[in-house]
């Protein structure tokens, strides 16, 4: 079984995309990434475990802030936006593909990951290496993705989640 899956880029197309910080990725995030289940399951492990660790949680506060106006700038841009949800340590994104997948998710990772480094006035690599992109195949999985994105923070008991969810789709 092929572990690095290649990402698939349409343009026209939606996209889930997910990306975590840097230091979330320890041991046991690792060993997950690692097994040989479905990618759906791995993923979804993945942000079970994501939203209860306090591995590379920057996203708060002021970052949260900074990177919610630096996503919505990107719309039209990079991307057409659909929604998305900032948790502590990663992001889930939802939009419709207008420049290629690879282009626009490393000027989105590249931007923020400046921002945020500004910020915190810190330097070196802010975002784990790669990304899950899973293209949308129709519409009931359209609202399964929308859905899971809008309910991730209040799944995550996090008190903010009204700051950390934003939406376009109507």
């Amino acid at each position: 079984m092929n572990k690095n899956l290649p990402h698939i880029s349409k343009y026209g197309y939606y996209q889930f995309i997910t990306f975590r910080t840097h230091d979330s990725v320890d041991d046991y995030l690792k060993k997950i990434l690692n097994t040989t289940m479905q990618n759906n399951k791995k993923q979804y492990a993945i942000d079970r475990y994501l939203d209860s660790s306090q591995n590379g949680v920057y996203l708060n506060g002021m970052v949260l802030k900074d990177s919610k106006e630096y996503i919505l700038k990107q719309d039209k841009k990079l991307f057409e936006l659909v929604s998305f949800s900032i948790m502590p340590n990663h992001i889930h994104i939802f939009f419709k593909e207008i420049v290629p997948l690879n282009e626009a998710m490393r000027k989105l990772k590249g931007g923020l990951s400046f921002l945020i480094n500004k910020r915190l006035n810190r330097k070196g690599q802010f975002w784990a290496n790669n990304y899950y992109d899973k293209l949308i195949r129709d519409e009931r999985h359209f609202n399964v993705v929308y859905n899971y994105i809008e309910n991730n923070a209040i799944k995550a008991n996090l008190k903010d989640y009204r700051d950390r969810f934003y939406t376009i789709y109507e």
